[in-house]
C-alpha cells in the first residue's frame, strides 16, 4: 500500500506482521500519537484481538473495513486481551463485546483505576487536578479546570469480562504470556507470544517515544521506579518482535528498552541538575527541562502535554527521592525538593 501520510505506519488497513497476526493502525481524536495500532491474531476458533481502539465512529468504520480485508468481520472476535485501561485501548473493546458477545480481558492491577473511573460523580480529571496542585502546577490546574468544565465523564466504563493475572493464556493454536510490567499505568500488561518471538507491548515500549509516566486518576507511589524495574523484566527474557501500541513494529525490543532506560537516566540527571540550579518543585522542574524531540519550552505545550510534561517531572524527582539523591518535604501544601 502507497502511503499517504508523513507517518506511514498510521496508513489504515490490515498489515501482516507475523503468520496469522496483522496490525490494524486505527485513529484517535485530536491526539498527537494520530493511531493505536491493533492486533488481530487469527485462530481457529476466531479472532483475538490485542487492544481495542478508542471508541469513535471513525475508528469503528476502519476496523470493520480492515477485518473485512481478512474475509472476516466484528463477529468474529472471540476475545480481546487489553495491555492497559486507557481509553485508546480499552473503549472500543467494550463496544465491540456489547454487539457481538466478546469477551474481554484487562490486567488486574487496573481495577482501582476502573473503579474510580466507573464513579459517576467522578469529574474528568479531578484526580489529576488535585495532584497537580501538590507538586507546584496551579497554573496548569486552574486551566485544565476551565478546559474541562467540571464535566461528568460520558465513557461507558464497563468492567471486563476477566480480570488478567500474569501467566500463560492457551488460545487454539496459539499460547501467549501475559507479565505485569507497571509504570505507564498501574496494571499495564504486555503479552508474549515466545513461540514466534513476539511482543505485543502496549504503551509499555513504544519505538519513537518514551510513554508518559505518572498521568493516572489514582496515583500509585515511584512510577518511574516501576516502569524502569518492568524494562528490566523485558530486558531480562529473551529478545522478541517489538509489536507497539503506537508506532511502527521493529525487529527489536531489546534495543529499544536499552535506548529508554539511557533516556531516563539522562533526564534523571538534568532533574537533579534542575534542582542545584533552584527549581523546587515539579513544575519549576518542567520549566527548565526541554520537551519532545523540538526541545519545546513548557510554556509552548498545549494544557493537557504540559500537565503530562509536569508530571513526568514529578515521576523522576519522586524516583531522585528514592534513590538518595534529594530530599522533599511539604511546603504551604506543595511538594518541593533540595
Amino acid at each position: 500500500m502507497t502511503s499517504t501520510s508523513s507517518l506511514p505506519w498510521v496508513d489504515p488497513g490490515a498489515f501482516e506482521v507475523a503468520d496469522d497476526v496483522y496490525r490494524v493502525p486505527l485513529p484517535l481524536p485530536n491526539d498527537g500519537l494520530r493511531a493505536v495500532n491493533v492486533y488481530v491474531l487469527v485462530t481457529p476458533d476466531g479472532l483475538v484481538c490485542i487492544d481495542g481502539g478508542w471508541a469513535i465512529p471513525e475508528s469503528r468504520e476502519l476496523f470493520v473495513q480492515a477485518l473485512e480485508s481478512l474475509g472476516c468481520s466484528l463477529g468474529d472476535i472471540t476475545r480481546f486481551l487489553v495491555t492497559h485501561v486507557h481509553r485508546d485501548h480499552y473503549t472500543q473493546a467494550v463496544a465491540v463485546r456489547s454487539e457481538v458477545g466478546s469477551r474481554v480481558g484487562l490486567g488486574v492491577g487496573e481495577k482501582p483505576t476502573l473503579t474510580l473511573l466507573q464513579d459517576p460523580s467522578r469529574n474528568p480529571l479531578s484526580g489529576q487536578v488535585f495532584q497537580l496542585r501538590e507538586i507546584g502546577g496551579g497554573v496548569i490546574a486552574d486551566r485544565l479546570e476551565a478546559w474541562s468544565g467540571h464535566k461528568p465523564d460520558r465513557t461507558p466504563w464497563e468492567s471486563p469480562d476477566d480480570w488478567v493475572k500474569e501467566g500463560p493464556i492457551a488460545l487454539a493454536g496459539r499460547t501467549l504470556e501475559a507479565v505485569e510490567t507497571p509504570g505507564h499505568t498501574a496494571g499495564h500488561l504486555v503479552f508474549y507470544d515466545l513461540d514466534n518471538g513476539l511482543l505485543f507491548a502496549g504503551d509499555h515500549v513504544l519505538p519513537t517515544i518514551t510513554p508518559s509516566i505518572g498521568f493516572e486518576p489514582v496515583m500509585t507511589a515511584n512510577p518511574l521506579g516501576a516502569f524502569l524495574r518492568s524494562l528490566a523484566i523485558v530486558r531480562s527474557r529473551p529478545d522478541a518482535k517489538l509489536l507497539p501500541a503506537h508506532g511502527p513494529v521493529t525487529d527489536s525490543a531489546h534495543a529499544r528498552v536499552d535506548e529508554l532506560v539511557d533516556h531516563h537516566g539522562r533526564r534523571l540527571d538534568e532533574v537533579q541538575a534542575a534542582v542545584r540550579s533552584g527549581a523546587s518543585n515539579a513544575y519549576e522542574v518542567g520549566g527548565v527541562l526541554r520537551w519532545t524531540r523540538r526541545e519545546h519550552k513548557l510554556g509552548d505545550l498545549d494544557t493537557f502535554n504540559a500537565m503530562l510534561a509536569v508530571f513526568e517531572s514529578g515521576a523522576h524527582l519522586e524516583l531522585l527521592e528514592a534513590q538518595g539523591r534529594l530530599t522533599s518535604r511539604l511546603v504551604d501544601g506543595i511538594r518541593t525538593y533540595s
